[in-house]
């Protein structure tokens, strides 16, 4: 008895192609298309998410898209099964650029000398919310 398993990729409709239901052909295109790395070179996105009672958007998580629609349509598929969200924002993980930790105490020590900075100094009306 032969087994066979099929991976299906975003866009495949079996269905759609002739003989497209046959397992044999599929699992040779299963394994043409895995021979060309075509799955693993989709870049890397960052999802983020704003929820209902939130103002902001929060990093969810990350996931792997051929474009920016695909990730869009898979973040909320994975990230907002149950409603929660309001807003979906995917960027290209390579378009993220972040400071060094281990820089941390010279990058951030010429904010300390300016203490006006700080909101210590400002008196805010009752009417500003969400400061």
């Amino acid at each position: 008895m032969n087994n066979y398993v099929r991976k299906f990729y975003y866009g495949d409709i079996p269905e759609d192609r002739p003989g497209g239901n046959e397992l044999k052909d599929s699992s040779k295109a299963l394994s043409t298309r895995r021979d060309s790395g075509e799955a693993s070179d989709w870049p890397l996105w960052e999802v983020f998410i704003r929820s209902k009672q939130g103002l902001d958007h929060k990093h969810a998580g990350s996931l792997h898209a051929a474009d920016a629609q695909m990730a869009i349509e898979n973040a909320r598929d994975v990230y907002t099964r149950r409603q929660e969200g309001i807003s979906i924002w995917v960027v290209e993980s390579k378009y993220i650029h972040a400071s060094n930790p281990d820089e941390a105490t010279s990058f951030y020590e010429p904010a300390e000398d300016k203490v006006y900075r700080y909101p210590t100094f400002y008196d805010l009306p009752d009417e500003v919310k969400h400061m």
